[in-house]
């Protein structure tokens, strides 16, 4: 399932991509035009400003805005981001793999082999950029 950090700071990309002519954007302004609560949203900027997604500007008129070309910014980046695998199970994922300990071959493995094609079928999908996921 999706986590409410992860589908926040998706809301929080498309909105400062839909917005990018009104950028930087205080917190303040994507938290109450979004329905995100302020120190929540606070937290997640803050994550996706130190793996420079986002980039903030200080003083009266600062706030934040993209860091990189938003077709460079993929659903999947930002979940990795937020809750760390995409993967429902940690044998099959790419970037956090750890074997399972109860089995005993992972290539003939069933349940593996199923979550798998799962996964990257998945990323097929959420790999989508943010410009992408605008048009929908």
């Amino acid at each position: 399932m999706l986590s409410k950090r992860a589908k926040y700071a998706i809301k929080t990309i498309l909105f400062l991509y839909e917005n990018k002519d009104k950028t930087p954007i205080s917190a303040k302004s994507i938290s109450e035009q979004e329905n995100i609560p302020y120190k929540f949203l606070e937290n997640i900027l803050r994550d996706l400003r130190t793996h420079q997604v986002v980039k903030s500007m200080r003083g009266p008129v600062g706030g934040y805005s993209l860091a990189k070309d938003p077709n460079e910014i993929t659903v999947t980046q930002l979940m990795r981001i937020i809750d760390g695998p995409v993967a429902l199970i940690p044998c099959v994922s790419e970037k956090f793999y750890e074997s399972c300990f109860e089995c005993t071959d992972e290539e003939t493995c069933r349940i593996r082999k199923l979550f798998n094609q799962l996964r990257s079928e998945m990323i097929g999908v959420l790999n989508k950029s943010i410009v992408e996921l605008s048009k929908l």
